[in-house]
């Protein structure tokens, strides 16, 4: 990058920073704004990116404790945040349990099955039937036959499997044990799609994407499931997955993330309840099979948060929006795709709906 690309590029900031303090009010002098959010592991890696530059930009302070789905959506029920985060849409008693509640898709991401398999130079195939039958202990060894049918080639160990699984309320569990319900009849008969599932004695259990992961990579022939960042950011295989829709394994990439989330339906106005959405793209007809969206929740009426001041109120409508456009733009180095323009267009309209004290807090053009 020569020095002219950089004095752009500053420059640019400059601008960027003079406007924002303009147009929302800020000044130098004013005390540092501070704002707290509570939610998914799966995002957190982003959505700490968001903050730091957010930071950077504006002197704003965003605190994002990634806590877990469920704890998140709890968070901001009680309002002891100023925004929560989930990686499934509230459900319709959750939705009710909040109300005036604002879904924000905010990143697409992928859920991928990693393992821990000594010298293993393969890149193991999985189908949703053969991972549900290993999570519910069906299958109790790396060279079960219906694992190696599926990996011709592939020197499999004759060692037990040790699962691990999140031991946390988790939008990731929720996600990958939709799909599981979805292609397994057994799984979904016995355990279901949940944040937190009544796993099988024998399997073990860590918080958070980052405590599965350490668990996969500490412990040999194991398998668990981590959102895609986890695995590349920490060097773990992970292996393709089947997507009925097409019948071929794919593997998590940039390129069949995004190819899954071109298949997205038609979406709810941002106040209405998002249950029907799903918890991940189902069945789509390219990509990876195991996609979804991950959300961050806000009051249209932001006056029923304690302690939130119209300043604040600003600078979160703000951070939304710059995250929803500019913040993109992080999403790729992270492992996350950013959103479709129709996506971009649709959060635009819930941000136009955020008041406090009933006054719109900004209407952006």
């Amino acid at each position: 990058m020569n020095y002219k690309t950089v004095a752009i590029i500053e420059a640019v900031a400059l601008v960027a920073i003079i406007i924002g303090f303009v147009y929302y009010g800020f000044s130098s002098t004013q005390q540092t704004i501070t704002l707290s959010g509570a939610g998914a592991t799966f995002p957190a890696p982003l959505y700490q990116k968001w903050s730091e530059e957010f930071h950077d930009l504006t002197g704003a302070q965003i605190n994002y404790e990634g806590i877990g789905s469920g704890a998140g959506v709890k968070q901001f029920t009680n309002k002891t945040v100023d925004f929560g985060a989930s990686d499934p849409p509230m459900k319709d008693s959750e939705f009710a349990a909040a109300p005036g509640t604002l879904h924000l898709p905010m990143t697409i991401g992928g859920v991928v099955v990693i393992y821990n398999i000594p010298n293993m130079q393969t890149k193991l195939n999985f189908t949703g039937e053969v991972i549900a039958d290993i999570f519910r202990l069906d299958i109790t060894r790396w060279n079960d036959p219906r694992l190696t049918a599926i990996n011709p080639g592939a020197n499999l160990p004759d060692q037990p499997i040790y699962v691990v699984h999140r031991s946390d309320s988790s939008g990731t569990t929720k996600v990958f044990t939709s799909f599981l319900s979805d292609e397994n009849e057994a799984w979904k008969s016995t355990y279901g799609a949940s944040n937190v599932i009544n796993w099988p004695t024998g399997t073990y259990g860590g918080p958070g994407n980052s405590g599965v992961a350490q668990q996969v990579q500490l412990n040999q022939h194991s398998i668990g499931y981590v959102e895609l960042n986890y695995a590349t950011q920490n060097s773990i295989p992970y292996g393709k997955m089947l997507n009925p829709a097409i019948g071929e394994f794919v593997d998590a990439t940039f390129d069949t993330l995004k190819a899954a989330a071109n298949s997205i339906p038609d979406l709810p106005a941002g106040d209405q309840s998002w249950a029907s959405v799903g918890a991940y793209f189902k069945r789509p007809s390219s990509g990876y099979p195991i996609t979804s969206f991950s959300y961050i929740l806000v009051y249209k009426e932001l006056n029923v948060v304690p302690g939130m001041t119209q300043e604040k109120a600003k600078t979160l409508a703000w951070f939304l929006w710059w995250a929803v456009h500019d913040g993109q733009s992080y999403s790729a180095a992270k492992s996350y795709v950013p959103l479709p323009d129709a996506v971009v267009t649709h959060n635009e309209a819930t941000l136009r709906m955020i008041t406090f004290n009933g006054q719109q807090v900004h209407s952006w053009s």
